[in-house]
Parts: C-alpha cells; structure tokens; sequence
C-alpha cells in the first residue's frame, strides 16, 4: 500500500486543522461580502449581475472547511479509530466541494454577461473577489488530501497491529 509510509506529527496536524478553519472562515466572510456587494446593485437596463457562485452559494460551503478542520484538531488529540474515519469522510467530502467549486468558479469567469453601468462596478468588484477565492481552493484541497493520506497511513499502521496481536494470541494458545 502506498500511504504507509506518510506520517505527520500531531502537531503538524493541529496546524492542517487550524488553517482549514481559517479557510473556511475567510470563505464564509467573503460570502457575506458578496451578499452586501450584489444586494445593494440597482435595477438596470440590463439588469443585475448575479453569478453562478453567488446563486449557489460556494463561498458558504466553507462552513464545512471549518467543520473539517474542528474534526482534524480533535483527531490530532484524540486518535481513534472512528474519530480518525470521520475526519477522513469531512476531508474527503471537503476535496470534492473544492473541486466542484473550483469548476462553478471558472465557469462563472469564463462567461460574463454585460450588465448595466450602473452594476458594472459592483459586477467587476465581485469577479475580483472569485479570482481570489479560486486562489484558496488548490489549498484546501491539499491540506484535506495531505489529512487524507496520512489518515489512511495510521489506519493501515493500526490494523496491521491488530492483526498481528490476533495472530500472537493465537499463537500463544497453541
């Protein structure tokens, strides 16, 4: 198996955890921020910019970054066996909401549609602020993958020591 190898200190990981809070900190106050921004445009000849991200809302889905990274923090202290797999499933479910954002986000910058003047600096303001977050999901996803794969590793090193305890008790019997 390939991820055996992959250890990271508990530290190590109480700072994964804590910097995928922070991401999905920042993620949840940029939605606010959108919220502000596209709430207060006026109604145009065009009408008002309101994109794919915004509609869906996938600056708010960090609020699983944070629930991901609390799990991380927890696991690091408290290694077992179920703690370990359910950080595992946030962070795995925290890849797949990044990758999935990551698309709604370049789709929403590759298509602009014109929007009135008055809106236009509003509309502007908000594709700046995707830019960025587009910037932050290639980290979250590595840092839930990093978890990810050492998780797997402590679980690999935790099953072969159950087995081998299995096989000396049994062999102790004979």
């Amino acid at each position: 198996m390939g991820c055996r190898n992959t250890k990271i200190s508990s530290s190590n990981t109480v700072v994964l955890g804590v910097v995928q809070i922070m991401i999905g900190i920042y993620h949840v106050f940029m939605w606010y921020f959108l919220l502000l921004l596209y709430m207060g445009q006026i109604k145009g000849v065009f009408g008002t910019y309101e994109p794919l991200t915004y509609k869906m809302g996938t600056s708010l889905w960090g609020l699983a970054f944070v629930i991901s990274g609390a799990f991380t923090v927890k696991a690091a202290k408290y290694r077992s066996k179920y703690m370990l797999l359910c950080t595992m499933s946030m962070n795995i479910l925290c890849i797949i909401i990044t990758l999935i954002a990551a698309s709604l986000t370049i789709v929403e910058l590759a298509h602009f549609r014109s929007v009135s003047y008055r809106n236009y600096g509003q509309a502007k303001l908000g594709r700046e602020v995707s830019r960025v977050l587009l910037c932050s999901y290639p980290l979250e996803f590595g840092i839930a993958l990093t978890y990810s794969i050492s998780g797997c590793s402590y679980l690999a090193e935790a099953q072969d020591e159950s087995l081998e305890s299995v096989t000396e008790i049994v062999e102790g019997n004979s």
